[in-house]
């Protein structure tokens, strides 16, 4: 079963959100804050982990500490959208360490890259020599972040 199979009650919401603010928050403090003894509530955590509704926990870095501020979003053309160019330009995607997030678009233009970088130049060498490379480009647009405002936010 997976987690849209089932409905996802007051408590697994609570659940959620409450990881999703702090992964490393101890079962017992969650159960205590959910409203739940620790035992239901193990079991409704690892029923969400094992759905697939809770894919992971992991850090939030700090980017700019890694010397890697710089952020601009991508738009992306291709010169074919068939599926098979679709899943080539995909694989290429991923093997870019600089591209942070990409989104399929309904609109006039088929991607949207959020990439990150150390500076501008580094942008402007991601974009020549790798992004404008993957398959089927056929022009790309870029606007440069000047100041995040909201970033990462998790609402349940």
């Amino acid at each position: 079963m997976n987690g849209k199979d089932r409905q996802i009650d007051q408590f697994d919401r609570k659940i959620i959100d409450l990881l999703a603010r702090d992964g490393r928050m101890p079962i017992t403090e969650l159960a205590e804050k959910v409203g739940l003894s620790k035992t239901p509530c193990q079991v409704r955590l690892k029923r969400l982990i094992d759905d697939g509704v809770i894919r992971g926990f992991r850090a939030v870095v700090d980017m700019a500490q890694l010397g890697l501020e710089h952020v601009a979003f991508t738009e992306v053309k291709l010169s074919d959208t068939r599926e098979q160019a679709l899943a080539e330009f995909n694989r290429g995607v991923m093997a870019i360490p600089e591209i942070e997030e990409a989104h399929m678009i309904a609109g006039n233009f088929d991607y949207l890259l959020k990439v990150r970088t150390a500076d501008i130049r580094r942008f402007r060498m991601v974009l020549g020599e790798k992004i404008s490379t993957l398959p089927h480009v056929s022009n790309t647009s870029t606007f440069v972040v000047m100041e995040p405002v909201k970033e990462q936010s998790i609402r349940v």
